[in-house]
C-alpha cells in the first residue's frame, strides 16, 4: 500500500454484529486507486474516466435527494436518508480517487487537500457579518 500522511489505527477484533472497524480513508483510496491502475493503466483516459466518475455519483446524489424529498411527483419517496446520504459519501470517494490521480500519489493529494482546506479557512475567517 502506498505511504499516506495520516497513520491508520490498528484494527480491533472484530466479533460477528460489530460495526465495521475504522479505517483510514487515504489507505482505502490508495488502495482503489492501485487497483483503477492494476485494472486500466492510468493514461490520460483513465484520467478522465476518473475525473468523471465524480459527475455520475453527484447526479444520483441529486437523485437521492430527490427521492428523499419526494420530489417527482410520480414516484414519491423513492430513497432514504441513508441512500442520500451514501451517495453523497461515493462522490466524496471519487473525487479523492480523482485528486489521488492527478496528484501523482496519496500524500500529494493529502497535502493538497489540506492546504486548500486552510487556504478556504482563512479565506472564511476573514469574511465579515453584514449588519
Amino acid at each position: 500500500m502506498p505511504d499516506t500522511l495520516t497513520p491508520a489505527r490498528p484494527p480491533a477484533m472484530a466479533r460477528i454484529g460489530d460495526p465495521a472497524p475504522e479505517e483510514c480513508v487515504w489507505g482505502h483510496v490508495a488502495r482503489a486507486v492501485a487497483w483503477l491502475d492494476d485494472a486500466n493503466g492510468r493514461g490520460p483516459h483513465e484520467t478522465a474516466v476518473r475525473v468523471m466518475k465524480i459527475g455520475e455519483e453527484a447526479g444520483e446524489a441529486v437523485a437521492a435527494y430527490i427521492g428523499v424529498t419526494g420530489g417527482n411527483p410520480r414516484k414519491g419517496i423513492t430513497a432514504t436518508a441513508d441512500d442520500f446520504t451514501g451517495e453523497l459519501c461515493d462522490v466524496v470517494l471519487a473525487a479523492l480517487v480523482a485528486l489521488v490521480t492527478v496528484s501523482g500519489g496519496t500524500p500529494q493529494a493529502e497535502n493538497r487537500l489540506a492546504r486548500h482546506v486552510a487556504d478556504r479557512a482563512t479565506r472564511l475567517h476573514a469574511l465579515r457579518p453584514v449588519a
